[in-house]
């Protein structure tokens, strides 16, 4: 295992480092025709250098034990906030936490060599007043948390590992024991949640292992994901069945967020990689801690194993402006995915697949999602739908480039497939079953 992580970090590296001298052009408009601002060119990494160092060394923090020292680390993150803001350094070794809470005008900075690492205990993590599955609610807190901290950054290229061998291992056991069992009854962190803050950079950092989804964003705005290293493993973790990997181990998920680029990274996880929530359940509309997704951009960025490129659901209100290009896909189950949940009212709009290359097992997947639905009566339920789906300049090779399902759930119009090249095993590509499809020099063999 740990060879083949070695080996896929080198590969990612070399593959970031040709991305990273990319300044990246406006080259078209959103999806919807709007212009894209200039911020989306902007690759450029955010300079701490001038800030105040706060070395977590220097302030008792020990680098190279096994204790667990959250309030060592919480005390050097608190007395930086109070003496006005600073990059809090993890120098080279090891530091064991659990959650930790960053304070406006306070960045993070892990040094070559440096690691910060979650305990594998959940008592080390807070319950805290948090979001989780499309929901609002009580449950724990992430390793690295920052809530309402305009202009917050983490940077490497050191590590935050979410050490999460015996939280996969347990969840794995509970679901041979109760095949029902949810994320949520399996009591895990993850490794990065930021919440209602603008202005955030997460750059050449590696973020490994988390026990539950990798980063989570709620409610920001103005959000980059520069040159990152985002990994768990996909196989080897229990061995009740060595064909398990890390369960739920999302990328990215971003929620109710606006304004996010993620440029140049690399993704290897046990689930999706690109998520977009928001909010479910009937009256998911209705609440005001949910709400839609807008001006998203993923390019640039190299797919090791995923079960999704870009995935929109299950937990996801109204998406718009997405776009996905430039990517090259080494392994994925699906490049778009777009979940359709029955008891959720849901629109996904003007979203954008182009530039793609590689080989998956489905190209786009659109079809009901059932897991853990709870279906209630409302009268005036909307009818749920996808429109303005674009798919262009693609050359892969599939089992199935067109999974695609109707239901009197939701509708599906105006959907473009434009210079199309793949080798498909299935061959069930077929235009008709969507309203008011373009189809332009297509060619599937």
């Amino acid at each position: 295992m740990k060879t083949r992580i070695i080996v896929c970090f080198m590969v990612a590296c070399v593959c970031l480092g040709a991305l990273g001298k990319k300044k990246v052009v406006n080259q078209d408009l959103w999806p919807d025709g709007t212009e894209i601002p200039a911020w989306f060119s902007d690759t450029s990494r955010v300079d701490v250098s001038g800030l105040k160092r706060y070395v977590v060394t220097d302030y008792g923090v020990d680098g190279y034990g096994d204790a667990v020292q959250t309030d060592r680390l919480q005390a050097v993150i608190d007395r930086c906030a109070q003496e006005g803001g600073g990059v809090i350094v993890i120098p080279r070794g090891t530091f064991l936490s659990g959650s930790l809470f960053f304070k406006p005008k306070t960045h993070l900075l892990i040094e070559e060599g440096g690691e910060l690492k979650g305990s594998d205990r959940i008592r080390d993590f807070r319950i805290v007043k948090t979001r989780m599955e499309g929901q609002t609610l009580n449950y724990f807190a992430a390793l690295v948390n920052a809530d309402g901290v305009d202009g917050f950054t983490i940077t490497g290229p050191g590590t935050i590992n979410g050490n999460g061998q015996k939280y996969w291992e347990e969840f794995w056991i509970r679901r041979k024991y109760n095949p029902q069992c949810t994320n949520l009854e399996a009591m895990r962190p993850r490794n990065v949640y930021i919440s209602n803050s603008k202005n955030v950079t997460v750059q050449d950092v590696k973020i490994i292992n988390s026990p539950f989804w990798t980063n989570h964003l709620y409610r920001c705005e103005n959000v980059r994901y520069l040159g990152c290293f985002i990994f768990a493993p996909t196989e080897n973790v229990t061995p009740v069945d060595p064909k398990r990997g890390g369960p739920s181990t999302d990328a990215i998920d971003l929620d109710v967020c606006s304004n996010v680029l993620i440029h140049g990274c690399y993704m290897h996880v046990n689930d999706d990689a690109v998520v977009l929530k928001g909010g479910k359940g009937t009256w998911a509309d209705k609440d005001e801690n949910n709400g839609p997704n807008s001006n998203i951009i993923i390019e640039d960025c190299v797919y090791g194993k995923v079960h999704g490129c870009l995935t929109l659901g299950s937990e996801s209100l109204h998406d718009k402006n997405v776009i996905l290009r430039r990517i090259d896909v080494k392994s994925a189950t699906r490049v778009l995915w777009l979940k359709m949940r029955p008891d959720t009212p849901q629109h996904y709009e003007y979203v954008r697949v182009e530039d793609i290359k590689g080989q998956c097992g489905s190209f786009l997947v659109v079809r009901p999602w059932t897991q853990f639905f709870k279906p209630e009566d409302r009268e005036d339920m909307p009818l749920s739908q996808c429109n303005n789906i674009t798919i262009r300049n693609i050359q892969m090779k599939t089992r199935n480039f067109f999974d695609v399902g109707l239901s009197d759930k939701y509708r599906l119009t105006d959907f473009t497939f434009e210079n199309i090249s793949v080798q498909d095993e299935k061959k069930a590509f077929d235009g008709n079953m969507i309203q008011n499809c373009t189809v332009k020099n297509v060619n599937i063999q």
